[in-house]
């Protein structure tokens, strides 16, 4: 089973190292991880209302279109 993950951050270079480098109990797992979607936003606010929606049913069902 392939694993995805979904989230926010600043620094998105910063994070995939700090993942796949196993830096994360929740996502050691998943090593290595690869990038497959981005989305920018002007404010932390709208990111994690996108976040949310990403991780609902339909959400992940928008990504599993555009992979």
């Amino acid at each position: 089973m392939k694993k995805r993950y979904t989230g926010c951050t600043e620094n998105l270079e910063k994070r995939i190292l700090e993942h796949n480098a196993g830096k994360q109990r929740s996502t050691r797992g998943g090593i290595p991880w690869n990038l497959l979607y981005i989305e920018n936003y002007n404010t932390l606010s709208e990111a994690r209302k996108r976040e949310s929606y990403l991780k609902s049913r339909s959400g992940r069902r928008f990504l599993d279109k555009i992979k």
